[in-house]
């Protein structure tokens, strides 16, 4: 498993931007697919994006498509995620979560890192 702590979360109006940072332990972080989730309160926790390992496929949630833009660089052992044009819907705990493949499936990511909150005001 890999130990993974988020940051870059905060208070924020709509239409601004926020980068979230995910960074992660251990030496084999390029095996790993990794995503971003996010709960809201009352509500599950829901995919947001991935990445694959090497970083060629990138997959979306269609409620961030185009606003959203995960990414990662591996020498750093860190992954991101840039959200642009941010709303109060947006509003939840963000996650980042580590796979064995690119997947969208919560339950098939078996680390998980503390969350960041993003707060996005109207």
């Amino acid at each position: 498993q890999v130990r993974l702590v988020e940051s870059g979360g905060g208070l924020v109006q709509a239409g601004d931007s926020l980068r979230l940072y995910c960074a992660a332990s251990g030496r084999t972080f390029s095996m790993y697919a990794m995503g971003w989730f996010r709960q809201a309160p009352g509500k599950e926790r829901a995919f947001v994006a991935a990445i694959t390992g090497n970083g060629d496929n990138t997959h979306y949630a269609d409620s961030v498509k185009g606003r959203f833009t995960i990414s990662r660089d591996n020498a750093k052992n860190t992954v991101y995620l840039q959200m642009n044009g941010l709303k109060p819907e947006d509003t939840a705990v963000y996650y980042c979560a580590a796979a064995g493949f690119l997947t969208t499936r919560v339950e098939m990511f078996g680390s998980w890192g503390q969350g960041t909150q993003v707060t996005v005001s109207s």
